[in-house]
C-alpha cells in the first residue's frame, strides 16, 4: 500500500505556535457543538456532536496529546459523548475555566507553555489568553477570535474542533504517522 501525503498545510509560523503541546483545553457548546440549546419535553438538554470532531480528540491521545473538557454546562448527553471517546480528564458545571485549566496542568504535570485551547465566547477567554496556543471556531464570538492565535474556518459543532487538533496533530509531528496507520491496522472499536 502507498503511503498516503497529508493533505493539510499550515504556515510554518503557526505551526511553530502549536508546537510542544500535551495538553487541549476545549470548551463544550460554540466548540463540540453547535452552540444551540435543545432540550426535550422533560427539559432533558440534548446535544449534537460530530464525528470528525470525535475523530480528532481520539487522534490527540494516540499523539499523547491529552484533551480536557472544560464547560460552563452539564448534562447526561454531554458524559455519554466524552465517555465513548475515552476522555477522562473533563471539570462540568463551571464558568470559572481558569483554575480548572490550572488544577489539570498540575494534575498532568505540565505548564501553560505545553498547553492549548479552544474556545468562542467570554467565559473562556482566561484560558485562551493564558495558553500557549489558543484557537477560536469560525462562529465563535468577535473577542474569542481576537484572542486566538488561529481560527478555523469551521464553526464549531461542523468539525472546528478537529481542524483544531489538526494543526496540533501536523505540530507534533504525529500526523503523517496516524494517517498512514490507518492502512495498516482495522479500525477497533466504534466510530468517532
Amino acid at each position: 500500500m502507498q503511503p498516503l501525503t497529508p493533505a493539510l498545510h499550515f504556515s510554518p509560523e503557526l505551526l511553530l505556535q502549536a508546537q510542544g503541546i500535551r495538553v487541549a483545553f476545549f470548551d463544550v457548546d460554540g466548540v463540540l457543538t453547535d452552540g444551540g440549546l435543545y432540550f426535550s419535553e422533560s427539559g432533558e438538554a440534548l446535544k449534537r456532536f460530530h464525528t470528525l470532531d470525535g475523530q480528532g480528540l481520539k487522534l490527540l491521545q494516540q499523539a499523547g496529546i491529552t484533551p480536557v473538557v472544560i464547560s460552563g454546562r452539564d448534562s447526561p448527553a454531554l458524559r455519554t459523548r466524552l465517555k465513548a471517546l475515552g476522555i477522562n480528564h473533563m471539570r462540568l458545571g463551571t464558568e470559572d475555566k481558569r483554575p480548572a485549566a490550572e488544577a489539570f496542568l498540575q494534575t498532568l504535570g505540565l505548564s501553560w507553555e505545553q498547553a492549548a485551547a479552544m474556545g468562542d465566547d467570554w467565559p473562556d477567554l482566561p484560558v485562551m489568553q493564558r495558553v500557549a496556543f489558543a484557537c477560536a471556531p469560525a462562529n465563535g464570538h468577535a473577542q474569542a477570535k481576537a484572542v486566538a492565535h488561529h481560527v478555523t474556518t469551521e464553526r464549531g459543532g461542523e468539525g472546528a474542533a478537529r481542524a483544531f487538533c489538526d494543526v496540533l496533530l501536523v505540530a507534533s509531528g504525529h500526523y503523517a504517522r496516524l494517517l498512514n496507520q490507518l492502512g495498516q491496522h482495522a479500525p477497533t472499536g466504534p466510530s468517532a
